[in-house]
């Protein structure tokens, strides 16, 4: 009797201890489980975060353009100029040395005896100006055009003729790019940044808003110019002036697919 109660006993344990072990199983999670949900991201894709190349640059007119008209009317240099230069030296604000030093120009050290900070460039380890502010690098630009005697025929020219300051500039040596004219000439009529040499001038908005071809002068030749509309794409641009899509960003030295109303594409 006292065997039989014992094996009953010994069966029991076995049948609970079986259960138990039954039951921690099923309700354990996986390792890792945690990993393998979706990750949210509440802002949206990477691409609608991305900034089109035209966004950044509007973006840096917008900020600075009153800087640059005010130093038109103190220094003679047109607003214009002042901002494509800003916009190609700084790449429209986003380079390193604009970011970290507020130097917009490259300007580099010389006799500057405030902060600085070392890049490399033409060799390694260059000394460029920092400012404590993106519009002193503004007024430094003014006052290097302004004090050199190499720079001083561009003070010959008309304010408003943009196109002779962007090849006076190459001519008296601020550049050394064959391109630099064309480069500064691109931005300010893609972006109507001659506008802005306009309201100091005084003669208004002086765009013929009628005309979506235009024809501009570029030295000898004449290049057409035409007037991105609503709905415009690179393809229907391109059909339009029977060109390949690659061929119109080319003649346009654009590389993305972004486009803005009234920006100006060269089609011939």
């Amino acid at each position: 009797m006292v065997k039989k109660i014992f094996l009953f006993l010994l069966i029991a344990t076995f049948i609970s201890c079986g259960s138990s072990k039954s039951t921690i199983q099923t309700t354990k999670k996986p390792v890792g489980w945690k990993y393998s949900k979706p990750i949210q991201n509440g802002s949206g894709s990477s691409k609608s975060q991305t900034k089109s190349t035209s966004e950044i640059v509007n973006g840096y007119i917008a900020q600075y353009n009153s800087v640059a008209m005010s130093n038109m009317k103190a220094y003679g240099i047109p607003a214009s100029i002042i901002l494509a230069q800003g916009i190609l030296e700084s790449g429209a604000g986003q380079s390193d040395l604009a970011i970290t030093a507020n130097n917009h120009f490259g300007i580099k050290c010389h006799d500057w005896t405030g902060d600085k900070v070392y890049k490399d460039d033409d060799t390694a380890n260059e000394c460029f100006r920092k400012y404590n502010q993106a519009s002193e690098s503004f007024k430094d630009h003014a006052m290097v055009l302004t004090g050199k005697n190499r720079y001083a025929n561009l003070f010959k020219l008309s304010k408003g003729d943009y196109k002779a300051w962007a090849k006076g500039l190459r001519e008296a040596g601020y550049a050394t790019d064959p391109k630099y004219p064309e480069k500064l000439i691109n931005y300010i009529e893609t972006y109507n940044l001659h506008e802005y040499d306009n309201k100091v001038l005084g003669k208004g908005n002086q765009k013929e808003e009628s005309k979506v071809l235009i024809k501009d002068d570029f030295g000898s030749d004449q290049a057409n110019l035409y007037e991105i509309q609503k709905g415009d794409t690179f393809y229907s641009v391109s059909k339009k002036f029977n060109l390949t899509v690659e061929e119109l960003k080319q003649k346009n030295n654009l590389s993305d697919n972004a486009l803005s109303i009234g920006q100006k594409l060269i089609v011939k």
